[in-house]
């Protein structure tokens, strides 16, 4: 009678970390569709180079907004180029950009890249003149002390 019950607490110990693992994987599989993965001009280009991003995955580029790329098209569509001072990325949007939003500002596009072009579904620009997201300050390692930003794209 002991060596059943020892048995049992066994099989459902061993059941309970099946279950236990089988729920792991799931919410993993499930988590990764919603994962935005961030990168810089310079590091998105080097991805899709490798083959590394698919046209439909849901990703996020930041930098500074070029000086002299933003260009109103028909209706609400903007295209704009973002850089992190060694590379630059242009970024195409369609609705109506943050009163934030300037040349010469940090911006985070979220969108989706293929073929060289980043059609971003949302654009967050610098709340404030000391606000800048952890990421682009990251990749704006060669921005200057006082927050000033000087790029001008190579003819």
């Amino acid at each position: 009678m002991a060596r059943m019950r020892k048995k049992q607490r066994v099989m459902l110990l061993v059941f309970g970390g099946v279950a236990l693992a089988m729920s792991t994987i799931l919410v993993s599989l499930a988590m990764r569709d919603s994962i935005v993965f961030f990168f810089g001009p310079s590091e998105l280009m080097e991805k899709e180079a490798a083959g590394e991003i698919a046209p439909s995955r849901r990703l996020r580029v930041g930098g500074m907004v070029v000086e002299g790329s933003v260009v109103r098209g028909q209706g609400e569509t903007v295209t704009f180029e973002v850089t992190d001072m060694e590379n630059v990325v242009e970024v195409a949007y369609t609705g109506i950009l943050p009163d934030l939003f300037a040349e010469g500002q940090g911006v985070v596009a979220e969108g989706s890249y293929a073929q060289g072009k980043f059609t971003a579904a949302t654009v967050l620009a610098k709340h404030d003149e000391k606000y800048m997201p952890r990421e682009v300050k990251d990749i704006m390692k060669h921005e200057g002390e006082d927050g000033s930003y000087s790029y001008a794209p190579e003819s």
